[in-house]
């Protein structure tokens, strides 16, 4: 190995030691850390962001990255270095045009806006959570202006959870699906089904073991797992032995049993990144679209289909004796598929969710280029429901302030939701396809084969590729909206005009 390249690895693998470290902290400022500690936790994520920065946009950085080229041109560009180096001088080249001190300042505000968020979601009180917000975006919009000549100012928040993606390029693929999902939602919304028995009294105490055994069933390993509650469920860790994942306990639904599908999908995406390039960039997720196509396919894809229901529902039955020990295994499947618009995106069904993240886009969009003000985001958001799901909004807290994203300064991730909705489509497909009784191993409870290729043809490539390459090597093919409208279309309302 060259000297430069030996170099280089190590000032990287530093810098991925300190983000670790910055999850590791957040996820205990989300789970366990005391509340009044919120201001001190904010300090020290500042200055482990700050410390990573300066490492990333030091001179010597740069230097080692130019000495690279000859070595760079000379390699494989499917080799573990020649990725390395094209994806950690992107890194660079984007980070060198920020100052350390607006980095560092970012994160700071976001952490000290978190535990306000969730007193103003308690007390469904936007006014409270406003001037966190206001900072928030601010920093944001200063963090778009260090960038020249850009068309979209968005393009630039985008491309740090869906690298190589343009604002574009996104909306021509949410157009696409708008116009099916306005038409689904309007063929399905008064579908009658019965869903009464998933409503009711479901101990959290009974929650959180149908929940454990659940993970287990998939492929939970306690030795380097964890899953534990929080405000608003998400995964995090340090490394590929140190996966934490949440959920949200509601003690009058079961939706917990699905996030939990949905945050164990990010989970083993973490746990079967290429172990040998961990403390490498290339060793991290490809993007947050590939890491939703994880979450959203153990959540719908698997755990909304009949075949594990007709596997797991007596396990749920005996949990919940007083709520489903009546209920068929054919009304049960029919009631967790329901269609119906509603308020909160993480309890949404398949074919309205896609409507939720649409808002979400726009909003941001208006919200970065000043198109709306943001003391009027609460009525602006109402307005939107009632427009794209024919919902009203009551209050703040179902409203404008059910998500965590904008407190904690997730500005442009909301996209993911949906490409990773799609995309999970098509990785799905492609796993029917080369794992032939693939549904007869889920009905049997059987999910290692499925573990097994995602992580052969998803997982292991880290983030050697961009988004579209990694999809195109698993799939054979880039992003299309056609497969996912076709599912549901099969799924959810066959009658319907392709």
């Amino acid at each position: 190995m060259s000297k430069p390249l030996e170099q280089l690895k190590e000032r990287l693998g530093k810098i991925s030691d300190l983000e670790r470290i910055s999850r590791v902290l957040s996820w205990d400022q989300q789970t366990m850390m005391p509340p009044a500690g919120s201001d001190h936790r904010a300090d020290h994520l500042a200055t482990l962001r700050r410390v990573a920065h300066e490492l990333l946009i030091a001179e010597e950085t740069g230097r080692l990255l130019g000495e690279l080229h000859p070595l760079e041109e000379s390699l494989d560009p499917d080799s573990d270095d020649a990725a390395l180096i094209r994806v950690a001088r992107r890194d660079y080249e984007k980070a060198v045009r920020v100052p350390t001190d607006l980095r560092a300042e970012m994160t700071r505000a976001a952490a000290q806006a978190r535990p306000v968020w969730v007193k103003a979601r308690a007390e469904s009180n936007f006014e409270l959570f406003l001037p966190a917000l206001e900072r928030n975006v601010d920093l944001r919009r200063r963090y778009v202006a260090c960038f020249d000549g850009v068309e979209e100012p968005y393009d630039i928040l985008l491309d740090d959870f869906e690298p190589y993606t343009t604002t574009a390029e996104v909306r021509e693929i949410f157009d696409e699906l708008r116009a099916e999902l306005v038409r689904l939602i309007a063929e399905l919304r008064d579908t009658e089904v019965d869903d009464s028995f998933l409503r009711g009294n479901f101990p959290v105490e009974r929650q959180e073991q149908l929940a454990r055994d659940v993970v287990r069933l998939f492929g939970f390993r306690p030795d380097t797992w964890r899953l534990d509650p929080t405000e608003h469920p998400f995964a995090s860790g340090a490394g590929v032995d140190d996966v934490r994942i949440t959920t949200q306990y509601d003690p009058a639904t079961i939706k917990s049993f699905f996030s939990t599908m949905h945050e164990y999908g990010h989970g083993l995406y973490s746990h079967q990144l290429p172990r040998n390039l961990e403390r490498l960039p290339i060793g991290s997720a490809c993007s947050l679209g590939i890491h939703e196509s994880q979450s959203r396919l153990w959540e719908n894809l698997v755990g909304r289909s009949p075949q594990f229901w007709r596997f797991f529902y007596a396990r749920v039955q005996e949990t919940f004796p007083e709520q489903l020990s009546g209920v068929e295994l054919d009304r049960f499947v029919a009631g967790i598929n329901r269609v119906k618009p509603s308020l909160i995106r993480i309890k949404a069904d398949e074919v309205t969710y896609g409507m939720h993240i649409i808002l979400r886009f726009e909003l941001e969009q208006d919200i970065i280029n000043g198109r709306v003000e943001l003391r009027d985001l609460p009525q602006t958001w109402n307005e939107r429901m009632h427009e794209y799901l024919g919902v009203d909004v009551p209050d703040d807290a179902h409203g404008v302030l059910q998500d965590t994203h904008w407190a904690t300064g997730l500005i442009g991730y909301f996209a993911t939701y949906l490409l990773g909705s799609v995309m999970s489509v098509q990785i799905w497909e492609k796993a029917l396809e080369d794992v032939r009784d693939l549904e007869d191993q889920i009905e049997r409870g059987e999910f290692a084969a499925l573990r097994g290729w995602l992580g052969k043809h998803v997982h292991a490539h880290g983030r050697k590729f961009s988004p579209q390459e990694t999809l195109e090597r698993a799939t054979g093919s880039r992003i299309d909206g056609k497969p996912y409208l076709a599912y549901l279309r099969a799924k959810y309302g066959a009658g319907v005009a392709a």
